[in-house]
């Protein structure tokens, strides 16, 4: 039986591994592959290792069922954020606020003279952007034309503006984050973490790393990129930037400083409400759909006195419709990932993995868990690109292996969710490299040679860091 086990389990990672790194889509194949565990755990007399499952009565189409279990649970938990949070993100970009936030922040850079302090506060504020724009290769394109050029005009040099840009969008800490909310939706199933929201994961614990790594790199970057500069020389090559301005919204200061408000309204809503509950005894069961929800009416309210056209302004509401849909895909590969977990569950290759973590319990080797999975982010990402499919397609074993081996859970999932972002810098084949590279006409290599210190320091900080707030 172990050989099955053990047989299976290896070619179906083998698989999903080759997947990630050939940059192909894995939902379909973690769906598929679970859906294979399921019939061996089923032929090895397991049966279908799920919480709460019921059989049809009909053992070839259990594992049918078993997706159908988990469909119904994701989109009324962790789903239902991740499609409030994309439809209004959608909404944002559809009003062009998020162009008017990021325009409103970077306007004070014209005033900073000296070129290497800008490396560091440009960073960091590449990273509060990254707040209003989730997606690093989005955010990458938009300061390419819009802060690439000024800049190049304040005197640094390309692969330093490039470099800093690649690296815009890392670990922030977000409630808005769909990583963030899949930890914490997990968390909160277990008795220690019981009634755990995003907000409380978020602003307790990611921040308490994320925060000091954040200026660490901040720090590391001006030092970097000060000594590749005077080791390569003065760079007095202009390159071109070949993007289309980003739209303005018009209009007064008073609509200026609303729409730039807008995209981060949720999240300072969130903050407000952590302060008061943490500061007083006043209870406000607050979620981040909620807010997010008030902020879509606000916005609305908006634009109904900017354009002072109904019909326009509802009609543009199906903006927000439309970008719950493109979150859709994060969805479903947060199911596909439990459905794969619910095979290897099925198989017995996570009790027995539990079991082999148990020898850890009580030891002075609690560190080895977490640094095995950053390792393993570390070659996935840097091989693939992306390490988001790996990050949620490991969310479901990552409390269950703490427990065995007696670890605080928040001691794994912290510096392996940042590990995947900040490696995605240090990667050639990432599309936010890519994007940047081709943009100011260098190689991928290049930029990659900028990132990698910064980056990669902040991975050992963090990781130490995690370590011993954690542990």
């Amino acid at each position: 039986m172990d050989i099955i086990m053990y047989g299976s389990a290896i070619l179906a990672i083998v698989i999903i591994v080759y997947m990630l790194i050939k940059q192909m889509d894995i939902k379909i194949t973690l769906f598929f592959i679970g859906i294979v565990l399921m019939f061996i755990g089923i032929l090895m007399g397991n049966g279908i290792s799920a919480k709460g499952f019921e059989s049809s009565g009909a053992v070839w189409l259990d594992p049918l069922v078993a997706i159908a279990d988990q469909f119904k649970s994701s989109l009324t938990s962790a789903g239902f954020i991740i499609l409030i949070l994309g439809g209004y993100t959608a909404y944002m970009s559809y009003i062009n606020a998020n162009d008017v936030t990021v325009n409103v922040l970077t306007k004070p850079l014209g005033k900073i003279k000296s070129v290497y302090i800008l490396v560091p506060v440009v960073f960091l504020l590449g990273n509060l952007l990254s707040l209003v724009i989730p997606s690093a290769s989005n955010l990458a394109i938009i300061l390419l034309a819009t802060l690439f050029p000024v800049l190049k005009k304040a005197g640094m040099t390309t692969l330093s503006a490039a470099a800093i840009i690649a690296t815009s969008a890392t670990i922030v800490p977000t409630p808005m984050g769909g990583d963030n909310v899949a930890i914490a939706t997990e968390l909160a199933q277990y008795a220690d973490y019981a009634g755990l929201t995003v907000t409380d994961y978020v602003f307790r614990y990611h921040a308490l790393v994320s925060i000091p790594t954040l200026l660490v790199m901040a720090v590391v970057h001006y030092f970097w990129q000060k000594r590749m500069d005077k080791k390569m020389g003065v760079d007095t090559e202009h390159a071109e930037v070949e993007l289309k301005d980003v739209k303005l919204v018009e209009g007064g200061k008073l609509f200026t400083t609303v729409y730039a408000l807008l995209p981060v309204l949720p999240i300072l809503f969130l903050i407000v409400v952590f302060i008061l509950q943490s500061a007083s005894s006043v209870t406000i069961n607050i979620s981040v759909e909620v807010v997010a929800l008030l902020s879509f009416a606000i916005a609305i309210v908006c634009e109904l006195i900017r354009k002072r056209n109904a019909k326009q302004v509802l009609d543009g509401t199906e903006h927000f419709f439309k970008g719950m849909g493109s979150a859709v895909p994060i969805v479903v590969l947060l199911v596909a990932a439990s459905v794969f977990v619910t095979g290897l569950k099925s198989i017995g290759l996570i009790e027995s993995l539990e079991t082999a973590m148990t020898g850890i319990h009580g030891s002075s080797l609690g560190f080895i868990l977490p640094l095995i999975l950053v390792g393993l982010t570390a070659l996935i990402v840097i091989l693939s690109g992306s390490g988001t499919a790996l990050f949620y397609s490991m969310i479901p074993l990552l409390v269950p292996l703490a427990n065995a081996a007696g670890i605080n859970p928040i001691a794994v999932t912290v510096p392996m969710g940042l590990a995947g972002n900040l490696f995605r810098a240090v990667s050639p084949v990432a599309a936010v490299v890519l994007i940047v590279a081709g943009s100011v006409k260098k190689n991928p290599i290049e930029i990659v040679k900028r990132t990698s210190v910064p980056m990669i320091v902040g991975v050992v900080f963090m990781f130490i860091l995690s370590m011993i707030v954690f542990l």
